[in-house]
C-alpha cells in the first residue's frame, strides 16, 4: 500500500490513462509488426503453409527481393510516386494557402470546401479517376476530343508510358487540401504587425515573403513534408484500384507489390520482407521528423 500511495504521491495516476492505448498499440500494431519480421526470416508459401513447416532461412527473402527486376522497380517507382506528388501537392496548396489568407469574402467557406476531396474515402476517389480516365467512356478523352486536343482516345491507364502520371495526377488532387488547410493554419500564426512594419520600411511583397512568411513558416513546411512523404509512401489503395500496378508493372509501388507477394502469388515471407523494407524507410524517416520537431522545439 505504501508504494500505491508514493506512486500517486508524484502525479503518475497519468500513466494510467495512458495504459489502454499502449496495451491496443502493443496488441494490434507492436504484435503484427513483430510477427512480420519473424515471417520474413522464415520460407513460408502455400505449399508448406497447411503442414506447419517454417523453416528459418534468415536474410535469404531480402537476398532475393533485392535480386528481383520487379522490386527495384517498384522502389523507383515509389520515390517518383512521392517525390512528384509531394512536389505538386506542396506548391499547389502553398499557392492556394496564401491565396485564402488575403481578406475577402467567402475565403473561409471556399477553403473549408477544399476539404472534400481529402475526406471523401480513398477508393471512391480512386474509382473515379479510373472512370475519367477511362479509354472509352471517360471524361477526360471526351474534353480533349471536344476542344480539338486529340482525334483518338488515349490510353491513360493501360499504357505504361502514362499510367504512373495518372495515379500520381490523382494522388495530387486528394493531397492538395491536406497541404492547404496545414499551411493557412501555420500563415494564420504569422502578425500582421510584421507585415507592417516591413512595409514602412520599404520591404516590397516578395521581400516580405522570403524574409517574413517562408522563415516563420519553416516549422510547418517541414511538418506537412514529412507527414506527406510518409502518407504518400505507404500509398496503396488508390493505386491498387486504379491499375492494379499495372500495365506491365510499371505503377506498382512497394506496398502493392508486398501485396501481390503475399496474396496473389502466396508468397507469404517474401511480401513481409518487402513490407519490412518499407517499415525500415518509413521509420527513419519518421526519426528524422522526430528530430527536426525536438530541434526545432529547443530553438
Amino acid at each position: 500500500m505504501k508504494g500505491l500511495r508514493k506512486f500517486f504521491k508524484y502525479d503518475n495516476v497519468g500513466l494510467l490513462f495512458a495504459l489502454p492505448a499502449f496495451l491496443y498499440m502493443l496488441v494490434f500494431v507492436g504484435y503484427p509488426i513483430l510477427s512480420n519480421i519473424v515471417l520474413s526470416v522464415q520460407d513460408v508459401t502455400v505449399r508448406n503453409l497447411a503442414k506447419g513447416v517454417k523453416k528459418f532461412i534468415g536474410l535469404q527473402n531480402y537476398a532475393v527481393l533485392f535480386q528481383d527486376e520487379v522490386f527495384r522497380l517498384t522502389i523507383v517507382n515509389t520515390l517518383k510516386f512521392t517525390v512528384y506528388s509531394l512536389l505538386f501537392q506542396f506548391l499547389i496548396g502553398f499557392a492556394l494557402a496564401v491565396f485564402f489568407n488575403q481578406n475577402f469574402s467567402l475565403a473561409k467557406p471556399i477553403r473549408g470546401l477544399l476539404m472534400i476531396p481529402w475526406m471523401i474515402p480513398m477508393t471512391i476517389t480512386a474509382l473515379i479517376f479510373k472512370f475519367m480516365f477511362s479509354t472509352d467512356v471517360g471524361i477526360i478523352n471526351y474534353l480533349l476530343q471536344s476542344i480539338g486536343l486529340i482525334r483518338e482516345n488515349i490510353e491513360w491507364l493501360t499504357n505504361p508510358g502514362i499510367a504512373l502520371g495518372c495515379v500520381i495526377f490523382a494522388n495530387v488532387w486528394i493531397g492538395i487540401p491536406f497541404n492547404t488547410i496545414l499551411l493557412s493554419t501555420g500563415l494564420t500564426t504569422i502578425p500582421q504587425e510584421l507585415y507592417e512594419s516591413a512595409a514602412i520600411d520599404g520591404a516590397n511583397s516578395i521581400q516580405r515573403f522570403f524574409k517574413i512568411t517562408l522563415p516563420l513558416l519553416r516549422s510547418t513546411i517541414e511538418s506537412v513534408l514529412v507527414l506527406g512523404f510518409i502518407y504518400t509512401f505507404k500509398c496503396y489503395d488508390l493505386v491498387y484500384v486504379m491499375t492494379s500496378g499495372g500495365p506491365v508493372n510499371s505503377t506498382h509501388l512497394m506496398s502493392t507489390y508486398s501485396y501481390k507477394l503475399s496474396f496473389e502469388m502466396f508468397d507469404y515471407s517474401k511480401g513481409s520482407a518487402a513490407a519490412n523494407v518499407l517499415l525500415v524507410i518509413l521509420m527513419i524517416v519518421g526519426a528524422v521528423y522526430l528530430k527536426i520537431t525536438m530541434k526545432g522545439e529547443n530553438d
